[in-house]
This record gives structure tokens, C-alpha cells and sequence, in this order.
């Protein structure tokens, strides 16, 4: 709980500030009611909805992290809290007959949930969909002989070189390039050193699933080692695979990952190249790739001390 309070502290400040903005005006425009006149039933059914809505809250900002999917999903939440949340304080409170406003705060923001509930569930629907169809791609090209990493749902090193050299020998026949990508994170280590080993798999989870997304359907990827991962491209050239190599560092670089202990963002890059494939064997060109890596790294060490 404490992670996702500070995760999220800005929309459930603003939330709670909204709450009870609106219970302060029933208070000042009207008066208490006698507990003769509360009707439990309305009392249980809409408060017992409102907490249930809070808690639901509190998962999906537990579960998800921050974005526009989140956002929509947590706005649409909100307004129907909110819109329940005075339907009970209206249980309590008598209002006068000429304050109107009343309806507007009760009636209003529940369509408006609704819709922002709806799109955030249809973005929602396209986003796991997409994950879906590069994973079901990938059972259906590379069923067999799949050996599958213990952290993420990859290809291990193993399953990598058996797939390697089937496309390999395809390109050849079919006189087409394959390219390879390989990503590295940096300071990957230092994530496991200040936030536990479960951080770092958490977050190497996270970087799977966005790999996945921006990845084409037909290209493969896998978990060479720890923090190290690399992609088959059939039917790609040097030039469109560094392409797609620059599109993952930024897309790493620009992922808002947040750690689970203590909520704060943690600064990502990784170290990529890109290599099209010569008339080697597997292992030659995973060596010649991890020749291009160390230099990167290298230069990286260089220029950054």
C-alpha cells in the first residue's frame, strides 16, 4: 500500500479532496438528518458500492503502472465513486428544496465514469491484445523444440541458437538477410543492489512485455543471459534493424518504471547493436555480437566515466 500511495499520491489526494469538497457543501447547505429518517437499505447498497469502488481503485493502481490506459480506468473509477459517494451523503444530509446542485453532483459524473470507464477498458483490451498476438506469432512460427526462460515467458540462450540456425539456413535458401538485435541495460546491477533481486525481475518482466510491443509480429525474441537480451529479425537488413534497435533504446529510456518499495521512478537505458547476419554459424555471429556489445559498453564507460 505504501508503494502505491506513492505512486499514485496526486490522484488520490485530488480525489479525496473532491470527496469531500462535496460532503463540505451538503454540510453548509443543509442539516443533519434524524437517524429516523436514514434508510439503511440506500445507506448499505450505495456506500457498500462506493467502498467497493475504492477498492477496486486501489488494485488497479497496485496492479497497473502509470499511463494513459491508468489514467482513464482511475477517472472513470473516480466519477463513479464520487457520484455514489454523494448519493450516500445525501442519505444524511437534508438539503433544502431550492438547492438543485445537489442532482447535478449525484446524477453527473456517473455517465461520464461510464464512458471514461469504457475507453480506458477498450485501450485496455487492444494492449493486452497486442502482447496476445506477438506471444501466439511466436508459439505458431517457433513451436518446436521451445525451451522457455525461467523469468519471462523467452526463449532461453539454448532456444535462441536452435532458432538462430533454423533461420539461418531458411535466409540462405531463400537468399533474404537476417539481422540480430541485442540489448543490454545499463546498471542493471545497480537496481538489484539497491532494490533486491525481486525488483530486477520485476522489472525485467516489464522490459519483456515492452520489447514485445514494439516488436513485429514475425521477429523473435529471447533472454541470452541476466539483463541481456536478443532479437531475431528475418527478412531484415542492417539498416532496418537499426532502425528498430534505436526504437527499443528509446523506448526503454523513456519507460516511467517506478519500484514497488518506495514508489520512485527509476532513470532506464540500455546498450543496443544491431548486426545483419554474414555466411557464419550461430556462434560466430552471437560472438561477433557480443564483441560489438563490449565496445559499446566500453564506450559508454568512457564517455560517462
Amino acid at each position: 500500500m505504501t508503494s502505491m500511495l506513492a505512486m499514485h499520491r496526486f490522484k488520490l489526494t485530488g480525489l479525496l479532496i473532491t470527496a469531500n469538497t462535496g460532503l463540505l457543501l451538503h454540510l453548509l447547505a443543509g442539516e443533519i438528518k434524524p437517524v429516523a429518517d436514514w434508510d439503511w437499505l440506500d445507506i448499505a447498497g450505495e456506500g457498500g458500492s462506493a467502498l467497493l469502488l475504492l477498492t477496486w481503485l486501489g488494485l488497479l493502481l497496485k496492479s497497473r503502472p502509470a499511463g494513459y490506459v491508468t489514467n482513464l480506468l482511475f477517472m472513470g473509477l473516480a466519477c463513479l465513486f464520487f457520484s455514489l459517494f454523494m448519493d450516500t451523503v445525501d442519505e444524511f444530509v437534508a438539503l433544502p428544496d431550492a438547492v438543485t446542485w445537489d442532482g447535478w453532483l449525484e446524477s453527473g459524473p456517473m455517465p461520464i465514469g461510464f464512458i471514461l470507464m469504457t475507453l480506458g477498458i477498450f485501450h485496455w483490451h487492444q494492449e493486452q491484445l497486442a502482447i496476445n498476438e506477438q506471444m501466439r506469432n511466436r508459439e505458431r512460427v517457433f513451436r518446436e523444440h521451445r525451451q522457455f526462460d525461467k523469468l519471462t515467458p523467452l526463449g532461453d540462450a539454448n532456444y535462441l541458437r536452435a532458432q538462430l540456425q533454423l533461420t539461418l539456413a531458411d535466409a540462405a535458401a531463400q537468399q533474404q538477410p537476417v539481422s540480430l538485435i541485442m540489448l543490454d541495460m545499463n546498471a542493471f546491477s545497480r537496481v538489484n543492489r539497491e532494490y533486491g533481486y525481486a525488483e530486477g525481475d520485476r522489472l525485467l518482466q516489464v522490459l519483456t512485455q515492452l520489447m514485445l510491443l514494439n516488436l513485429r509480429t514475425h521477429d523473435l525474441l529471447c533472454r541470452l543471459a541476466g539483463d541481456r537480451f536478443v532479437i531475431i529479425l528475418p527478412h531484415t537488413g542492417e539498416r532496418q534493424a537499426q532502425i528498430l534497435a534505436e526504437e527499443l533504446e528509446q523506448a526503454v529510456r523513456s519507460l516511467a518504471y517506478k519500484s514497488r518499495a518506495q514508489g520512485e521512478r527509476l532513470e532506464l537505458s540500455a546498450s543496443v547493436v544491431a548486426l545483419m547476419a554474414r555466411d557464419e554459424d550461430p556462434a560466430t555471429l552471437l560472438e561477433r555480437m557480443n564483441i560489438a556489445m563490449a565496445r559499446t559498453k566500453q564506450n559508454l564507460t568512457v564517455r560517462y566515466g
